[in-house]
């Protein structure tokens, strides 16, 4: 796992607790991390990653943030 380019989001800055994401060379999976524990990995595919993704944006899991209200 020592060869992967790992890449955080622009929008982190300079905070240390972010996601960080790479591919494995073949582009087949995808892996994420906690910058504050890179040693715990989570690995899924493109197409599940995608599908999560537009959940988010869709508010699918909105009901588990506490307003702030």
């Amino acid at each position: 796992m020592s060869n992967l380019s790992w890449q955080k989001s622009s929008y982190s800055g300079n905070a240390s607790n972010c996601i960080n994401v790479a591919a494995d060379a073949d582009g087949g999976t995808i892996k994420l991390r906690e910058s504050d524990d890179p040693d715990t990995v989570v690995t899924t595919t493109p197409e599940k990653l995608r599908a999560f993704i537009l959940g988010v944006k869709a508010g699918e899991f909105d009901h588990f943030v506490a307003d702030e209200a």
